[in-house]
């Protein structure tokens, strides 16, 4: 697995693997109509490029194939941590995390704190990585609710 910064080209590639990733790998936590609002198949690409532009944005690559995403801003908030549905249980999340973390305590040392919104799904491996729930929440996209999750981890 190579991990590698965020190139402007990747961003229509990230943006159909998150709408795969939502739709395959969040199912099992999420009804339809859940899914349809929080992955739509139709993101502002300039918006996200601007996005993984401002903050440290890692994907990762096998063989070529982009296999996952993630990104951090200065403050030590995870924003985006995305594995592509085929890829899953491979130890891509947890590389990307890491990376992303460690550069964070190098680059911004007055971050004391990780802090993520995880969905049902992200949930239990966020807790495994040491994070804690600190209130759960429902999100309104598009009309519809969704449940995540609050949760951080002192550095």
């Amino acid at each position: 697995m190579l991990l590698r910064p965020y190139r402007f080209t990747d961003c229509p590639v990230l943006a159909e693997l998150f709408y795969q990733t939502v739709h395959h790998v969040n199912r099992r936590d999420y009804d339809e109509k859940q899914l349809q609002a929080w992955a739509t198949g139709s993101v502002d690409l300039k918006q996200w490029n601007a996005s993984f532009m401002r903050h440290d944005t890692i994907v990762a690559e096998q063989q070529g194939v982009i296999t996952g995403f993630g990104d951090m801003d200065d403050t030590g908030y995870l924003d985006r941590l995305y594995v592509h549905k085929d890829y899953q249980g491979q130890g891509i999340a947890t590389a990307i995390c890491d990376a992303l973390e460690q550069h964070a305590l190098e680059q911004h040392t007055l971050v004391q704190t990780f802090h993520t919104a995880a969905s049902i799904t992200a949930r239990p491996f966020f807790e495994k990585r040491g994070y804690h729930v600190v209130r759960e929440q429902q999100v309104c996209r598009q009309g519809v609710l969704l449940t995540n999750y609050v949760m951080e981890k002192q550095c």
